[in-house]
């Protein structure tokens, strides 16, 4: 008769399979990362409350200033009349486009110089005999200011949109080739090997190993490239007028420093700032952030 008894099972391997069981569940729940809506109110009183309130003092100094009159009328307009400046634009017609002749130009010639400056930052970071003999150039132009390209392309290339869009290529091809170059500086050596074993060469190595290890960088280097973008227009309007050109904020600017308004330079200057600061918060901030969570870096509650 055959005996039914069965082995016992090692008090180990019990072990060791309850050990792994709980590792596993630990695992998941690691990877079970909880979110939870944060509500409006919060956003709100977090997110939007801080500017508001920086603004509201920025505002109420410059009333105080104004009331203790610390300096003439036309030197230091209050904020009513800067906001009449406002009004009058609105009342012409002629407020949106004048943001939007600048503001186009700046995007376009923003994405020209993505275009050029990505393949000479590849370039620049890959080859060694390259980056010796360009980097040191495109850090000198880098630090170079751009008001000083509009002289020069003005001679060069006449007073026309051409030269708008040199100066602004001048001023951020560098930054957006600086920041590839510092981002692929940054890339782990076990991804690049890695990239190497799956037999990812040539373009296929930039486009699925370098760029996406250089993303950090390379998006600083996009932000910087946009600043100095905008900036080399603002000083190219500034400078170099004609009515091939149009009325951007730049000119914007110089009109109402030549009809001595301080009230429509101050707004200038405001309108500049509005615009800046809305292309950093529509756009750079949110692909930041995307890319931090994706790395592990940033934790949403949203």
């Amino acid at each position: 008769m055959a005996s039914t008894d069965t082995a016992p099972v090692p008090e180990k391997t019990v072990l060791d399979k309850t050990g792994a069981a709980d590792v596993g569940a630990g695992l998941d729940a690691l990877d079970a990362v909880v979110t939870q809506r944060t509500p409006l109110l919060t956003v709100l009183r977090e997110k939007a409350l801080p500017p508001l309130v920086a603004v509201a003092l920025v505002l109420g100094v410059w009333q105080l200033a104004f009331n203790l009159e610390l300096t003439d009328e036309y030197k230091l307009p209050s904020p009513g009349m800067v906001w009449a400046s406002l009004s009058d634009l609105w009342a012409q017609g002629t407020l949106f486009s004048i943001i939007w002749t600048s503001l186009w130009r700046g995007l376009s010639g923003f994405a020209a110089a993505v275009v050029i400056g990505t393949p000479i930052g590849l370039l620049v970071a890959q080859v060694k005999p390259v980056r010796a003999a360009i980097g040191p150039i495109l850090s000198g132009l880098q630090s170079l200011p751009s008001v000083a390209w509009v002289p020069a392309a003005v001679i060069w290339l006449g007073v026309n949109p051409s030269t708008m869009y040199a100066v602004i290529l001048l001023g951020a091809v560098p930054s957006v080739a600086n920041g590839l170059v510092a981002g692929i500086d940054q890339v782990p050596p076990l991804l690049l090997r890695a990239g190497r074993t799956m037999g990812a060469t040539g373009l296929s190595r930039a486009r699925h190993v370098l760029l996406p290890g250089a993303l950090p960088g390379y998006l600083a280097g996009l932000k910087q490239g946009w600043a100095f973008s905008w900036r080399s227009l603002m000083a190219a309007e500034l400078i170099a007028a004609s009515p091939d050109l149009g009325v951007g904020l730049g000119r914007f600017l110089e009109n109402q420093r030549e009809f001595n308004d301080m009230s429509g330079v101050l707004l200038g200057i405001i309108l500049i700032l509005i615009v800046g600061v809305a292309i950093d918060l529509l756009f750079f901030s949110p692909l930041e952030r995307l890319v931090l969570r994706n790395r592990g870096l940033l934790v949403s509650n949203r």
